[in-house]
């Protein structure tokens, strides 16, 4: 179900006079809040919160007997929106609980963006943030909104009168309201210019695509026909691309012979590399060099002497069309693997391109070396970006210094960051959720956001600062934007109205690409390939380390540094928390005298090292961590981390430091072993199955070609009648089959070919469950709370480094051995299918959790609600919002678990009866199973034979994890295949 605000005129209008019940906020959220205050709060207030936007400043309490019809007590609410910050984006869809947003999920109409990644989903603990910013400042000195714009359109006139430049800074913006509102801007201040500055740049790939596609936009790859796909160090299941690549991979991954076949050459263990057939370690400069071969082979028929050359180039013959080759690094890097799918007639490369990133780095790089020395910027507004603590050397230390000779320099960000230190005006600005905007994300698409709750803080768009300022003639933004929409985007489009547009949160237009260039002709590709010839003929060995920058899937460019669900979130490659540090080949390691050691406590420690460029330290005390399948003569460091001085939870060491033009690779590094001992906070040190065959796979050639017995051997069990499958063997001899077959019955599947480790579910469990964050020190004593986790598995083939990744969470079995052993019965199973905690009855024996094959049950060592020790977003009122008030908050002392989101599968059945009518197979949804972005996880009642899990079960691929104990799981697999020819 989907709502929107129905309310046209209305509009986030929030001031330092903000109240809600005539208590303000502010005051409200510094105090300790009990349940009665908390229901209290909710009942008087939520009638005007939950309305999206306010009318006016002031919010009169309204008695809940006249409650808003958008609004029913216990019934969720959901809108569809727009995720996005600094690095994100994402169509989505809010789940909001009597006015307080509470879950992030996918919106499935849109047919762009519609996966939610862990940070997507993460960003709604983002709103409830303590740490953001509460008021308006000028000269660190508080103020009201009236000050600030007097103060600011007396200095704007000042810098106009004098021509002096205006330059707002801002990362990837693509709004196209706010696109033309500074047009309006502009009109009443001519020197305003607009420059596209992202912490993490994708100047490289836009200039590259500008000159042989003809539009700077990012390529669009539709991987819907290929059959091929070759991947020069891009990380297209992570960052590489601004939208998540991992439903369309999964999809062209059902083993039919038309699959996939994934080759991934890179050298720090990605994602993408640990779900590729194929994985070939080299270090950047050798990658690059193979490109290049490839791009000769292609265009002049040269053979190459390396070996892996030729298999990829006798693959991409025989593939022809049906081929993709994707690369990241440099420009050369992009250009070349551009005009090889070019010249092969890629039918991966659309026309059509996404839109989300537009960073210039030439732009910026004249407007610091130019503009700002020769004095001619009177005005600097810089929005969503934080450039002292991101811009790499030696920009960094440039432009704190140079920011304090502009007469005027306004900060519009949520928290207080390195840049705020030095600037004259602050003006924070709303979390998404709490905004009107729009985006145009890819060629034809256009989205909305809204807000689903009212502005926490005495906040303030950028857009709407810019109305009032430029003295546009619209009293608001969100009746600019609905101007704007209703008079450029509806009419073209696949909607009627606005409202019908907020509904949906997408709609399609009609519109033809604008071509900047000519597409580049035969000719054009041998004269560029004589230039890289030329150029890269004389390539030599490095003689030092080749550093490849990264971004993890948790944290991203570090924009919700302060998230404590990310920080908690384990790496799905090296399965650590709370850190970034120096991946290095254990060949490299053993040469320089670097290790990774477990203590007596069975937690991980590690050396440190200073990293080093050109005879200077760059990072002090950096850690390593010793990673299978990092290529020799390479290390990886991941970006985000490093914001000790704003934040309470951010650890690690500033990556930033090292990106130097913009480069993801960084040459000529000297690593020197420190003092220092770190300790590292993992989740999963054992990196192998020890033989077990517990992530079952094959080949595919195998798969198609010999019967299940060979690829897919049931587990028996013997017995005094002989070798017996689990399922016909009972210990329950007089259980009534037939009560089984009554009502319903859950199951779980999770197609591990499918599976791309992404650990989406981990974050959406933890969203829906209320599962606490306990912290680096907990983790440290395998104390942590998840209830579901990715365990990541090496082959023991240490030349072609295999990963096998596999979600486990409560099985749910039928003849549960933790039922049996628990003195208070707080553990039963029930007739659905679903292994049931009471909490109330639970005494912590813990005698479940030693009993457990899978090792999925959770001991609360402690309160993780209002105590200080845990300083997280349980223990603060604003924190304390993002609860799920379907599912209890657990204290000291019990046992806790997936549950299968019996919370959910309960309000389905419940809904089905009030409405009198059947359920439908894909009303029933556990939290996992939505935030999936390749559908791997698939619940459902088994009972209902043409349901999606039933057909997942009688797969020849499906399996039971352990099915030899005969405990009867509910949870099933289907075993990964490989596409190794």
């Amino acid at each position: 179900m989907m709502k929107s605000n129905k309310k046209e005129n209305s509009v986030c209008s929030c001031s330092d006079n903000n109240h809600v019940g005539e208590i303000p906020v502010k005051v409200l959220l510094q105090k300790k809040t009990s349940r009665r205050d908390f229901l209290k709060w909710i009942g008087f207030s939520t009638a005007s919160v939950t309305l999206a936007a306010c009318k006016g400043p002031v919010i009169k309490s309204i008695p809940y007997v006249v409650k808003p019809d958008v609004v029913v007590p216990g019934i969720p609410t959901y809108y569809a929106s727009t995720m996005m910050d600094s690095f994100d984006i994402g169509s989505v869809l809010v789940k909001t609980r009597e006015g307080r947003p509470i879950k992030i999920e996918p919106n499935l109409t849109s047919k762009y963006f519609n996966t939610t990644s862990s940070r997507i989903q993460s960003s709604i603990l983002s709103l409830y943030d303590e740490e953001k910013l509460k008021n308006p400042f000028i000269n660190g000195k508080k103020c009201s909104w009236n000050e600030i714009d007097n103060y600011v359109i007396q200095h704007l006139e000042k810098i106009s009168k004098a021509k002096k430049d205006i330059v707002i800074l801002s990362s990837s913006f693509p709004s196209f309201s706010t696109k033309k509102l500074i047009q309006c801007f502009s009109k009443k201040y001519p020197t305003t210019k607009w420059i596209t500055y992202d912490a993490i740049s994708y100047s490289k790939v836009l200039d590259a695509s500008e000159e042989i596609l003809g539009h700077r936009g990012f390529p669009f790859f539709d991987l819907s026909k290929t059959e091929l796909i070759v991947s020069f160090d891009a990380d297209f299941l992570g960052d590489w691309c601004p939208e998540n690549m991992g439903k369309a991979y999964a999809k062209n991954r059902n083993p039919e012979k038309s699959m996939i076949q994934h080759i991934q050459i890179e050298s720090n263990m990605s994602l993408s590399g640990a779900n590729a057939d194929i994985r070939i370690s080299k270090k950047p400069s050798d990658i690059k060099k193979m490109l290049f071969e490839v791009y000769q082979y292609v265009f002049l028929g040269r053979e190459s002497k390396d070996q892996n050359v030729k298999n990829i180039a006798s693959l991409i013959k025989k593939k022809g069309s049906k081929s993709v080759i994707l690369a990241d690094g440099d420009k050369e890097s992009y250009i070349q693997s551009l005009l090889i799918n070019k010249k092969i007639h890629s039918n991966a490369l659309q026309e059509k391109f996404f839109l989300s990133k537009e960073s210039n780095d030439e732009k910026l790089k004249t407007f610091l070396d130019n503009k700002i020395e020769k004095e001619k910027v009177g005005a600097l507004f810089i929005h969503n970006t934080n450039p002292i603590y991101s811009l790499p050397f030696p920009y960094n230390k440039k432009i704190k210094k140079l920011l304090k000779s502009i007469p005027l320099t306004i900060s519009f960000s949520m928290k207080k960051d390195e840049t705020n230190e030095v600037m004259n005006v602050l003006a924070p600005i709303p979390h998404w959720l709490e905004s009107w905007g729009d985006t145009h994300p890819v060629t034809g698409i256009y989205t909305l956001i809204q807000p689903t709750i009212q502005c926490l803080f005495n906040t303030r768009q950028f857009q709407e600062s810019l109305i009032i300022w430029g003295k546009i003639k619209e009293k608001n933004y969100y009746d600019f934007l609905k101007k704007t929409w209703e008079k450029e985007i509806i009419p073209k489009s696949n909607v009627s109205s606005f409202n019908e547009a907020l509904f949906h949160g997408v709609v399609e237009k009609k519109e033809n690409i604008i071509f900047r260039k000519k597409h580049s002709n035969n000719n054009d590709y041998e004269k560029k390939l004589l230039n890289y010839i030329n150029h890269e003929k004389k390539l030599e060995l490095e003689k030092y380390f080749e550093l490849r920058l990264y971004t993890k899937i948790s944290i991203g460019d570090g924009h919700q540094h302060n998230n404590p669900w990310l920080q908690e979130f384990p790496d799905p490659i090296t399965r650590t928390t709370w850190d970034n540090y120096l991946t290095i080949s254990s060949y490299d390691a053993k040469k320089i005298g670097l290790e990774n050691w477990y203590t007596g406590s069975g937690a991980m420690n590690g050396n440190c090292v200073d990293l080093i460029k050109n005879n200077k330290i760059l990072i002090k005390d950096l850690p390593i961590y010793i990673q299978p399948g990092q290529a020799i003569g390479s290390v990886g460091l991941a970006f985000g981390y490093g914001k000790k001085k704003f934040s309470k939870i951010c650890n690690g060491k500033n990556a930033y430091a090292v990106y130097e033009n913009f480069d993801l690779i960084q040459k000529n590094i000297q690593i020197k072993k420190a003092n220092k001992i770190h300790k590292f906070a993992c989740v999963q040190l054992q990196n192998t199955a020890v033989g077990r065959n517990l992530a079952k796979e094959t080949d595919l050639e195998t798969f198609l070609k010999k019967p299940m017995e060979f690829w897919n051997e049931q587990e028996k069990i013997s017995t005094h009648k002989g070798m017996l499958s689990p399922n016909q063997i009972s210990i329950f001899e007089n259980k009534n089959k037939e009560n089984e077959k009554k009502g319903h019955h859950f199951n779980l599947s999770i197609d591990l070919n499918a599976c791309i480790g992404c650990g989406a579910c981990v974050i959406s469990c933890h969203s829906e469950n209320n599962v606490p964050v306990v912290g680096k020190e907990e983790i440290r004593k395998s104390r942590d709370m998840h209830w579901i986790r990715v365990d990541r598995y090496y082959s023991d083939n240490k030349k072609n480094q295999k990963v096998s990744f596999q979600p486990v969470m409560c099985q749910h079995c039928d003849y549960a051995p933790c039922e049996t052993v628990c003195p208070v019965g707080a553990t039963v199973h029930g007739e659905q299918g679903q292994n049931m905690m009471a909490y109330n009855r639970c005494v912590g024996t813990r005698y479940c959790a030693n009993n457990c094959p899978y090792k999925v049950r959770r001991f609360n060592w402690f309160d993780y609600v209002n105590n200080q020790k845990f300083d997280f977003n349980m223990n603060n009122s604003l924190g304390k919002m993002s609860i799920n008030p379907d599912v209890v908050v657990r204290t000291r002392g019990v046992m806790e678990k997936c549950s299968l989101c019996i919370q959910r599968t309960q309000y389905t059945i419940n809904m089905a009866k009030k409405e009198n009518r059947k359920i439908k197979d894909e009303e029933f949804k556990t939290a996992c199973s939505i935030s999936c972005p390749t559908d791997a996880i698939v619940f459902g009642d088994v009972n209902d034979e043409n349901s999606q899990i039933s057909k997942k079960i009688k797969d020849s691929r499906s399996y039971k994890l352990l099915e030899f104990i005969g405990i009867r799981p509910n949870v099933s697999y289907q075993l990964k295949i490989r596409n190794l020819k």
